[in-house]
């Protein structure tokens, strides 16, 4: 049964609201009742990622003609909420597919790589984004994986040979957006985006993390032993890495926002419903004053990381300037979902501290939002630069 927090009228279109109420549906009905399972598994349910595909949600702003919905940014943004009501780590693989992946080939792709690739990720290969690694977190462009120009095949080429960490989608996906320096020498305008395919000798999934939330999602070391791609898998231009790097990952803080409040909107749903069930001194819990001021700063709250995530995405979408709302969206949203899943233990009680109910993995799930694509320290920076 769906919780109080529909799309809201005033800020979608009907169109709009078909399609958020459409993958809701889809997550209620048929996430919902594998959620458990894949978190104990630590993978997603089997069939899950082709209904994903079968279902539009992996090509969502890929263009008609290339196999895609030919959606927009705020239709991503839309579809990583509603998942995100029921399970945090589905709606990991839609985000960075989408958010990060898609959008990277979309505005960098040449023409050619666009009509190869495109096409593949809005039918069937998963994208993954190996950016970070274990001395480049927050520091993100103190890369040590190296690309060092070759010969492949008798043609141009680079061979990358280094390790990445903690990237997402990894035992899934079919294509990495790999980040490497030509010119250790050149700093951060050494750094160079590739793309490389699943199964091109040298490129292995090493162990996946064993976490404290979204499990069901693959986080995975990335090695790279001598990985030849040719000069045609450089993404943009040599140098530019950079460049597409930050400007993917200001467009990434906004899916994140829109997990975090997917989440918050989640939890708060099933506390709602909680204490309207459970009986304390002859009546619901929800009938105690103390429990409703509770849920009704968590829908405050959450109605307000709703309006600074959808404004940052609607910018986007304008070609308006965007950067220090997305940043904000991020902060609060995250915060906002850390709190509420934290309320949504205490007011189970007893039972928000058992895996029996579904309140203890809100909170686990709730915790990453803070930390990935930017900790809430880097948000500040960004932010604080833009005001200042």
């Amino acid at each position: 049964m769906a919780h109080k927090f529909p799309a809201p009228l005033t800020q979608l279109s009907e169109e709009e609201c078909l399609f958020y109420s459409t993958v809701r549906q889809f997550a209620e009905e048929t996430i919902a009742t594998q959620v458990n399972a894949m978190d104990e598994q630590q993978q997603y349910a089997a069939g899950l990622v082709d209904r994903l595909f079968e279902l539009g949600l992996m090509g969502i702003e890929v263009p008609e003609d290339l196999g895609g919905a030919g959606g927009s940014f705020f239709d991503a943004v839309l579809a990583i909420e509603a998942i995100s009501t029921v399970d945090p780590a589905v709606a990991v693989l839609v985000d960075v597919h989408n958010t990060l992946v898609v959008n990277a080939l979309r505005r960098w792709g040449t023409d050619e790589q666009k009509k190869l690739w495109l096409p593949k990720l809005a039918s069937g290969t998963v994208g993954a984004y190996a950016l970070s690694e274990a001395g480049s977190g927050s520091d993100a462009f103190a890369l040590q994986t190296q690309a060092e120009a070759c010969s492949v095949n008798g043609a141009a080429g680079f061979r990358l040979s280094g390790r990445k960490l903690w990237i997402s989608n990894a035992r899934e996906a079919g294509l990495f957006i790999v980040f490497a320096t030509v010119d250790r020498g050149a700093g951060y305008k050494g750094i160079t985006a590739f793309l490389v395919e699943k199964g091109t000798p040298g490129l292995d999934v090493g162990r996946k993390e064993d976490k404290l939330g979204i499990r069901a999602s693959s986080t995975c070391e990335l090695i790279l032993d001598g990985c030849e791609v040719g000069a045609e898998c450089v993404l943009g231009e040599p140098g530019k890495g950079y460049k597409i790097a930050i400007e993917t990952l200001n467009e990434g803080r906004i899916g994140i926002g829109a997990q975090m409040l997917g989440l918050a909107e989640g939890a708060w749903g099933h506390a709602a419903r909680y204490a309207k069930q459970r009986k304390q001194f002859g009546k619901p819990i929800a009938e105690f004053q103390a429990v409703q001021f509770a849920l009704a700063e968590m829908a405050t709250e959450i109605e307000a990381a709703r309006l600074m995530v959808y404004n940052a995405a609607r910018l986007k979408d304008a070609g308006r300037p965007y950067v220090k709302e997305a940043a904000m969206a991020k902060l609060f949203a995250s915060g906002v979902a850390e709190r509420v899943a934290s309320q949504c233990v205490e007011i189970f009680g007893g039972n928000g501290f058992v895996r029996d109910y579904p309140a203890e993995k809100y909170y686990r799930d709730a915790k990453v939002g803070k930390i990935y694509e930017g900790t809430s320290n880097m948000q500040l920076m960004t932010i604080a630069k833009q005001v200042l």
